[in-house]
């Protein structure tokens, strides 16, 4: 059974998923975005925990949590969650690193430890350039070498004090494997009328399904080997209707997105596609309500440290990754945060035919203790392969 505090943590999470989708599918119009919300909330609820005042409350409002007590205690219950899923490769990993003699309080420090399962590793930021290596070095061992470079040395210098950094990773066989034999090249259209050629992967089989009326969309679920983890792909039914449907997502409850939906046969003509992004989070997050821990002299992070230096968060950067072909995905993301000192369907009879040959939505969610995990979140505009 799950926590109370393990069910707010999820749904903040799925909350805060739509609408940083939201607002990221605006900024990036027509092409492809990818994205781990969890990875991105994490280290958020990481930094809550050092937060004090109107900054704090500006985590709970963006999160969607009540408090930093139910955001730590959940985040204890995700991290033991996720790390425990079989059959798949499903790694979450969260890591502090601070500058040499910078004194974390007490109750900062042993949350991040024994909640985010985040452990504290001293640097000397004004090296920058070996800071960054060690950081980034971190992050490509959790993402199996898929994410490098997420910490560029000009973002660290004398002033840095602490980079929260969390980093995802999963890589999963589909329950059932496309013939690769039975790949071709077909069009992929990225408007009405202009297309991309494209490796179309085929495959029928019985695959959970819903025609979608409220949503103008098909649903349809495509399980891995661990029958809990799933891919979700949301298609229009219009061939321009990618930016309705967005709209319409917003307040669509992506935990249980898969609720009312029909194990059936499916015909499924789904493109091969690789996708890497790479986010300064700064401009959404202000959009969202978080500004203020961007700003000089109004973050309040009291609470991390001893020291009578006012902190603010200079960068909040994620990079992710995604690649699905024959055999299953892999997909990877990491989010850094650097903080500074201040200076129910009818069952048809006929067989569905599922053709992703326009833009379309993802999602990669897993089920543990009774709750739905949304993991990775993008629309494929282009497959990119």
């Amino acid at each position: 059974m799950a926590s109370k505090e393990l069910c707010e943590v999820v749904s903040g999470n799925s909350r805060f998923a739509n609408k940083f989708y939201n607002f990221i599918a605006e900024e990036e119009k027509g092409k492809n975005v990818f994205f781990s919300p969890i990875s991105a909330h994490t280290v958020l609820a990481m930094a809550y925990q050092g937060a004090a005042g109107k900054t704090a409350e500006s985590f709970a409002s963006t999160l969607h949590v009540s408090d930093q007590d139910s955001a730590s205690t959940g985040y204890s219950d995700v991290m033991k969650s996720l790390n425990s899923v079989e059959d798949v490769m499903l790694h979450i990993a969260n890591k502090i690193y601070v500058m040499d003699g910078f004194p974390l309080k007490e109750k900062f420090h042993k949350r991040a430890k024994d909640h985010f399962l985040s452990e504290a590793e001293s640097v000397n930021f004004a090296q920058s350039a070996e800071s960054a290596k060690k950081i980034n070095g971190w992050v490509e061992d959790k993402t199996n070498s898929k994410i490098k470079d997420l910490i560029k040395p000009s973002v660290l210098d004398q002033l840095t004090r602490l980079v929260l950094v969390n980093a995802i990773y999963f890589k999963g066989n589909w329950a059932h494997p496309f013939r690769k034999e039975a790949t071709i090249k077909e069009k992929f259209y990225i408007s009405e009328t202009e297309s991309v050629d494209c490796d179309m992967m085929h495959i029928t089989k019985h695959f959970n399904y819903r025609d979608d009326e409220k949503l103008d969309a098909q649903v349809l679920e495509m399980k891995y080997s661990n029958k809990d983890v799933s891919m979700i792909f949301i298609l229009p039914h219009k061939r321009t209707g990618i930016e309705e449907l967005e709209k319409k997502l917003v307040d669509v409850d992506l935990s249980n997105i898969t609720d009312g939906m029909r194990s059936m046969e499916v015909e499924v003509s789904l493109p091969k596609f690789k996708i890497e992004t790479e986010m300064d989070l700064k401009s959404v997050l202000t959009k969202m309500g978080l500004g203020v821990i961007f700003e000089p002299g109004k973050a309040d992070f009291s609470e991390v440290s001893e020291s009578d230096e006012p902190l603010y968060v200079s960068k909040v950067i994620q990079k992710a990754f995604i690649e699905v072909n024959e055999e299953g995905a892999e997909a990877a993301a990491a989010t850094a945060m650097v903080m500074v000192a201040c200076c129910a369907m009818p069952m048809p009879r006929q067989k569905i035919t599922f053709n992703v040959d326009h833009s379309f939505v993802i999602l990669l969610k897993t089920r543990s203790d009774d709750v739905h995990h949304v993991l990775f979140y993008g629309r494929i505009a282009s497959p990119n392969v």
